[in-house]
């Protein structure tokens, strides 16, 4: 160490005994540091340290960069590498001031000024008549912001690409004029399927024609760049798809683009909204961009002298956290940007506390990899792609045909007491551990609040997605989206004290929580967790914990769910060894457990797909991975005959559902039950309560659903063990001092 004091003083004039960096948007990059004279930019306390530790040990205290209240406004990704890592004992932290306010964005300012209200002329006169003098506009060329990104197709089984410019104004994401305003259009008569890639049908690439079903459509006829957001035939599916072209005699729509599965018509849920229209800012806190001519126009929410106004211009990860350790980002606010707030891949103990990430076009925190898809045509079967760093791309396409992929999401990295809302893709994708080799990768999301994650991309991306080996979600509040809850890949995961409604609201064959199509995915444990008002009693297929074509292995337990699921509180699609015990299951909207053996229902067609040679239980079973052989023999002797055939030579072990169990449940208020679907459905079906009346709730109106010591269910259900429904949800520590939303 006696070098590190005249390392400190050449490099910062730092003090020996105290490694503390200042960092102010009022600093200079020229000045020490400290607390008096702040450096400017992150940047250079970042590359102090680096300086430093090149030639000596972090103090035993380790390193703090403070943040001073104030905008840092990142032109590109400020990055955190292999260099800057702490130690186990010296970690790095960078946290704003303690009682200050620190904001992270890639965005610009827009000053109140360069608005002006909209002035009479040929291009705003196709203002709706309520917004004219109530709309004003921003020359964005004169204020040198150029680049507005590109509206782009996205959604199922697509690439996830940056936002275009957005507007913000007082941190609120405002509209990109929509019409309507809420709610959706229905599909009228289809014309023209279009397309289906999914089926492989690539040679006459083509979008779907069809009647639209509301004569606003007429008022379009002027614009140039229209697009759909949707759910264009089942109900999990989105796109966002360009209009091609309006033909008002026909009263058609032709898309530009094929849709997945084609155009369809007769659902609820076969529906879309149009927004970038000029035509439509009919409310506040709508706006739209004139690309052509670089101008912004807004019906603004607020009094604009007074407001904060802010457009979204960087597309690249805010903060990269990559093969880094042992740091700490805390009491961050991380938002108003094009792309991904966080990244994080590979490195070791880094702990993303208190901060909040909002008005991202992507998702909040992703850890891992990303893929780069080359394959020319939107698709499922016939992906083709490579593993990336800093995107997201078709990460679902990948991981889907490559189900043993190792996305590099390092290990023992926690996300904690962190407020995530208003993404564009999902709130945070947690990943760690290796699937193949089944080694844990300890990494969690815990005491995190996570609303409002999919105002672009929708079904594929939920409050938190997971996968891996061995990792925690645990405490949180997951709430307020129209489709997915939890989605799930891997292994040996824990799912604890979470609370999560009001999900899967408006789609279908939706759930707050999913796991599906790899038996081999086993060892989950859903348990102490808190699910109510999550489906759609008038949507066929919305479920609560769904076991989707073949989930084997997972234990779910000690869980209350109200109101919940619409074709199955659980449901089960030909699963294997799943144990249901100790739940409270109060009023869903269909029965509380749905069994379907799908090899003797929809899917009879389907056994060759699925488990013949180059089918995707064999690419999955044997192929990437080995059942028969260790690990996966000794971890789960119960999976190793499931790609064996029966005596009659042609059935195969994976198709009849076997040893799953449903015992020692408390079922109240249900108009239904157990519903069997196909032959050779199983679960035995043990004690368990069933009635109408409560059963001692203390107190139900309030959705407290911890039961009463005299409850009937104790003596009916002997065995039944006390859930500890006063734990679970937000907790209150140092970085959450409230729980209330």
């Amino acid at each position: 160490m006696k070098n590190f004091l005249f390392i400190l003083l050449i490099v910062t004039t730092v003090p020996l005994w105290s490694l503390e960096l200042t960092v102010s948007p009022n600093g200079d990059d020229n000045w020490p540091g400290s607390e008096s004279k702040p450096f400017r930019t992150l940047e250079k306390a970042r590359d102090v340290i680096r300086a430093l530790k090149a030639q000596n040990d972090l103090p035993a205290e380790g390193a703090t960069v403070w943040l001073r209240q104030g905008i840092y406004e990142l032109a590109s990704s400020f990055e955190l590498l292999e260099q800057d890592s702490g130690t186990p004992t010296s970690r790095i932290t960078y946290s704003a001031w303690p009682g200050e306010s620190v904001l992270i964005t890639g965005s610009h300012a827009l000053p109140a000024e360069s608005f002006q209200p909209v002035q009479p002329s040929e291009l705003l006169r196709r203002l709706p008549e309520i917004s004219r003098g109530k709309v004003w506009s921003c020359d964005l060329r004169k204020l040198g912001i150029l680049d507005y990104g590109r509206l782009q197709q996205y959604g199922h089984s697509q690439s996830v690409v940056p936002a275009q410019m957005e507007l913000f104004i007082n941190r609120r994401v405002m509209t990109l004029a929509r019409y309507p305003n809420s709610g959706y259009l229905l599909i009228g008569e289809v014309l023209d399927p279009g397309s289906i890639p999914r089926i492989g049908d690539y040679e006459n690439i083509r979008g779907g024609t069809f009647r639209y079903t509301d004569d606003r459509h007429a008022r379009w006829m002027q614009t140039d760049n229209l697009w759909l957001q949707g759910t264009f035939m089942w109900g999990y599916a989105d796109d966002h798809i360009q209009v091609a072209a309006i033909d008002t005699a026909a009263k058609t729509v032709r898309l530009a683009y094929p849709h997945l599965y084609g155009i369809g018509t007769g659902k609820p849920y076969r529906h879309y909204y149009a927004h970038n229209l000029l035509e439509e800012l009919d409310q506040a806190g709508e706006y739209y961009i004139d690309r052509k001519n670089g101008r912004l126009y807004v019906w603004p929410p607020a009094n604009l002298a007074n407001a904060e106004i802010r457009v979204s211009v960087l597309e690249d990860p805010l903060i990269v956290m990559e093969n880094v350790s042992f740091v700490d980002l805390k009491n961050l606010t991380i938002g108003m940007s094009r792309g991904i707030g966080i990244t994080i891949e590979g490195g070791e103990n880094n702990l993303i506390a208190g901060c909040t990430l909002h008005a991202l076009g992507m998702t909040g925190i992703f850890m891992g990899q990303g893929a780069r898809q080359t394959f020319p045509h939107i698709t499922v079967d016939d992906y083709e792609g490579f593993p990336v760093s800093r995107e997201i791309g078709n990460l679902q396409g990948h991981l889907y045909k490559y189900t043993t992929w190792e996305r590099n999401g390092g290990k023992n990295h926690r996300i904690l007491s962190c407020d995530i809302y208003d993404t564009g893709s999902g709130a945070i994708y947690l990943s760690g551990g290796s699937k193949k080799e089944l080694t844990a990768g300890n990494c969690s999301v815990e005491n995190c609040r996570l609303y409002d994650y999919n105002r672009r991309n929708k079904f594929l991306w939920s409050g938190i997605n997971i996968d891996g080996c061995g990792n925690r979600i645990s405490h949180n509040e997951i709430y307020n989206s129209d489709f997915q809850g939890i989605y799930v890949h891997g292994n040996n995961h824990l799912f604890e004290y979470n609370h999560i409604h009001h999900i899967a609201l408006n789609s279908n064959d939706s759930s707050p929580w999913y796991l599906g199509r790899d038996p081999s995915d086993r060892g989950n444990v859903i348990r102490y967790n808190f699910f109510h008002h999550c489906g759609n009693p008038e949507r066929e297929w919305t479920m609560g914990v769904y076991f989707d074509d073949g989930t084997c292995g997972a234990l779910v337990e000690g869980n209350v769910f109200y109101r919940v699921g619409s074709y199955g509180t659980i449901y089960s699609n030909a699963g294997h060894d799943l144990e249901v015990r100790n739940n409270i299951f109060v009023e869903g909207y269909g029965p509380v457990l749905t069994i379907k053996s799908m090899w003797y229902d929809f899917g009879r067609d389907q056994v060759s797909i699925f488990f013949d040679s180059g089918g995707i239980y064999h690419r999955r079973l044997t192929q990437l991975l080995d059942i028969k052989k260790p690990p996966y023999s000794e971890r789960y002797p119960e999976l190793v005959d499931w790609m064996d055939l029966l005596p009659d030579g042609k059935t195969f072990v994976g198709m009849r559902p076997r040893r799953n169990r449903f015992y020692h449940n408390a079922i109240i208020g249900y108009d239904e039950t157990y519903r069997w679907v196909g032959e050779h459905a199983q679960f035995e079906i043990g004690l368990n309560l069933i009635s109408s009346q409560d059963p001692g709730f203390i107190d139900k109106a309030d959705l407290n659903f911890q039961l009463s010591d005299d409850s009937p269910v104790y003596k009916e259900l002997p065995e039944f063990k006390k859930i500890p429904f006063a734990a679970i949800g937000l907790y209150i520590d140092e970085y959450r001092t409230s729980v209330a939303k």
